[in-house]
């Protein structure tokens, strides 16, 4: 078996959600297949008919100053533009847009990312649809358990250093 040409782990930070979509950013994407991201909106606005908008869409004002906010990037530089949103099916269709090599193993990869995201959701979904049957089959002593094992299965906030200058106090 061949060596991925990315990591999984780098793969599944760039899944976001958005708009209720689990999505991956041009910028991210243009990363991954080793293109600049100009080529890659390119690539797409020449076959627009394949991207349609549960395929693909543009953040809107907003949705960029809360990413922004989010990663922490510099509001006065970069894009004039706001970034495209490719959703799974997007993905996979840009496999038919960017035809290298490298665009093919990379799209492997990212299909696999989303299918274990998928997974490791439904997985959580059925514990916790399990877990409540359990708690309406027991009396209120166990309650403090229950919750217990909740506050277990909902992951941890990452956790970011401060940036600039930080005085001792603020530590």
């Amino acid at each position: 078996m061949k060596a991925s040409p990315v990591a999984t782990e780098r793969i599944e930070r760039s899944i976001l959600v958005l708009r209720g979509h689990k999505v991956m950013l041009d910028a991210d994407l243009a990363t991954l297949y080793d293109v600049p991201t100009k080529v890659l909106v390119q690539a797409v606005k020449r076959n627009l008919e394949r991207f349609p908008q549960d395929f693909m869409f543009q953040l809107e004002k907003q949705e960029l100053a809360i990413l922004r906010s989010q990663s922490v990037t510099s509001s006065w530089g970069g894009r004039r533009y706001p970034p495209y949103a490719f959703t799974e099916q997007g993905v996979a269709m840009l496999s038919t847009v960017l035809k290298s090599p490298r665009a093919i193993a990379v799209n492997i990869e990212i299909m696999r990312a989303f299918v274990r995201l998928r997974l490791i959701l439904s997985s959580n979904k059925e514990l916790a649809r399990r877990l409540d049957q359990l708690e309406a089959k027991t009396d209120a002593k166990f309650k403090v358990v229950f919750e217990a094992i909740r506050e277990l299965m909902t992951p941890p906030e990452p956790k970011r250093r401060p940036i600039g200058f930080v005085t001792p106090k603020e530590k």
